[in-house]
């Protein structure tokens, strides 16, 4: 499968390009930068330490897209909805691990997918997460709300720049639908001074950020005398970017649609 790395000057860029090479069913067929990079012009391969591959880095989507299959996406919100649309002109599959989208990011991802686009989007590509995810909304559905609270903790390196993370908000997601309701009435991502008691029902996130954490993610589930505590620690950025190929395998033989991680796994 062709693929085209999106950002592969940077560190998730160069381990895809690393995996890539590695793999032997994929190959590197461009690897796309931002206009005005310091790496531009260079061998992908060099700089993801596995050797000339005979493919440089470029800033033109257009002649990146020529050709490929598909594009690995962990960018910024307005270049992967740039990307999606793109992607949906060629028929590829684009697979999208970028966080931070806005509510109108999402409506014109989700508007690309039914114009053409494969694409799997998810706010972690870990295949522990998106368990994780399944396990979180299991057990918000079987407890009552009245009786256990659910607080979300995570902590990511010093130059994330979006919060809560969008693991976070994945797992924020899951707990609600377990319990039936919507996460934007029921999240709690502030607290400061005299709060009150916590509502019934409420999620609450809490965020770090210090060092050069890849992610750590806890749900707690606190109940009177008891607390169940479900978590997931990524030690190595390499798992979000085997599963973005993982995805990006999964795809290619998928009809146009919005995608989840879960329907990856088929769970």
């Amino acid at each position: 499968m062709r693929l085209v790395v999106v950002g592969a000057a940077g560190r998730m860029g160069r381990t895809l390009v690393r995996l890539i090479a590695e793999h032997p069913g994929l190959q590197l067929h461009a690897a796309l930068d931002r206009a005005g990079a310091d790496a531009i012009g260079r061998d992908a391969g060099d700089l993801a330490n596995v050797g000339p591959l005979g493919v440089a880095l470029t800033a033109d989507p257009e002649e990146a897209l020529d050709g490929a299959e598909g594009l690995i996406d962990f960018s910024t919100p307005e270049t992967s909805r740039r990307l999606a649309d793109l992607a949906a002109a060629r028929g590829l599959v684009h697979v999208i691990g970028t966080t931070g989208f806005s509510a109108e990011d999402e409506t014109a991802i989700a508007s690309a997918a039914e114009k053409g686009a494969r694409i799997v989007k998810s706010g972690n590509m870990s295949l522990g997460v998106n368990l994780l995810a399944l396990l979180v909304e299991q057990a918000a559905r079987a407890l009552p709300a009245h009786a256990f609270d659910i607080e979300i903790l995570e902590m990511h390196h010093r130059h994330k720049v979006d919060a809560p993370s969008g693991t976070a908000l994945l797992l924020g997601h899951a707990a609600a639908d377990g319990r039936g309701v919507g996460l934007g009435q029921a999240s709690v991502r502030v607290r400061d001074g005299h709060t009150g008691p916590r509502p019934e029902g409420a999620i609450g996130f809490a965020t770090l950020r210090g060092g050069s954490v890849v992610g750590d993610h806890q749900v707690i589930l606190a109940g009177e005398g008891e607390r169940i505590e479900l978590s997931h620690r990524a030690e190595d950025r390499s798992v979000f970017a085997r599963g973005a190929l993982t995805a990006a395998l999964w795809a290619k033989n998928q009809p146009p649609k919005l995608y989840s991680m879960r329907d990856v796994l088929g769970l």
